[in-house]
């Protein structure tokens, strides 16, 4: 234990001296302190896909249908609360959609900043996304870039929270909390039989989602064009990151709408075009591991 609480201290001295003084608003929140735990829940997320595709290899697949309608409302739900508590917070606090610094909205910084813990956790709810394509044998959705986004927001959102956890962060989870709701009200209908042929809108959801990478990108820039005192540095890495997204989005929207299947293909398996996080065509071809067609396991 000593040692371990030895390797903490030093972990935390380097983060520190890497990014500088946390911010003190923050101190005593929940997993937010050491940055040991969600190391060590992302470690435990690889794991769990490398064991699950093994332990689940010789198994029939688990069917989950309830699960899934249960998890994709909870999410739905918890999305809504940070939409709607964010744009309230963001209002109260009279924030400048230009450019918002960090300590000027008073109280109101505060509460933007315990929405936005709500989102950095959600990142580690969402693991399991993963999880239910293991369980049910879906690995071929299992792919580097899905695993890839899973655990680095999640790691990101320990950052955002400890040094800039309001202020002109609060717009990318404005727009993701949105499309959230959107996205996993769609998965958990698409889950009901009855329901598939009314989810007519998934190529929009993708447009969607492009459109929401573009727009926090530029809302990012423009702190840097006309600076309000948000930190330079992290305006640059949120828009290099997001605009990896974009690139790979923009291949998987080219690759999945603008190349029609040839007559065999179409006729022979759907094409699938649902939307998670913006990101390629497997990780869409099921909703939380729920095939779109009437052959679902």
């Amino acid at each position: 234990m000593e040692h371990l609480k030895a390797f903490d201290q030093e972990v935390n001295a380097f983060v520190d001296y890497m990014f500088g003084p946390r911010d003190s608003r923050v101190r005593g929140w929940l997993l937010l302190d050491s940055y040991l735990p969600t190391f060590f829940l992302t470690v435990a997320y690889l794991l769990s896909i490398w064991l699950g595709n093994k332990f689940m290899k010789n198994r029939q697949p688990f069917s989950l249908r309830a699960h899934l309608i249960v998890y994709n409302l909870g999410i739905t739900l918890l999305s809504l609360y940070m939409l709607i508590e964010l744009i309230l917070a963001t209002w109260e606090g009279g924030y400048n959609l230009q450019c918002q610094n960090l300590h000027s909205a008073g109280e109101a910084d505060i509460r933007v900043a315990k929405v936005l813990w709500w989102y950095y956790f959600s990142k580690v709810i969402e693991f399991a996304d993963t999880i239910f394509f293991v369980l049910r044998k879906k690995s071929s959705q299992i792919t580097f870039l899905h695993v890839y986004h899973h655990a680095t927001m999640f790691n990101i959102w320990w950052c955002v929270l400890n040094w800039i956890p309001c202020g002109q962060s609060f717009f990318g989870p404005t727009l993701n909390s949105f499309i959230h709701v959107l996205m996993y009200s769609y998965y958990g209908l698409s889950v009901i039989p009855s329901m598939r042929k009314y989810l007519w809108w998934k190529k929009y959801l993708t447009q969607a989602q492009l459109i929401q990478f573009l727009l926090t990108i530029v809302h990012t820039l423009s702190a840097a064009v006309k600076p309000c005192g948000f930190p330079f540095g992290c305006l640059m890495f949120q828009s290099s990151y997001m605009a990896t997204l974009v690139i790979l989005f923009i291949n998987f929207y080219i690759k999945t709408y603008q190349k029609a299947p040839s007559r065999t293909a179409a006729k022979e398996t759907p094409v699938t075009t649902e939307v998670k996080n913006g990101f390629h065509k497997n990780y869409f071809a099921a909703s939380n591991g729920f095939l779109n067609n009437k052959k679902a396991q």
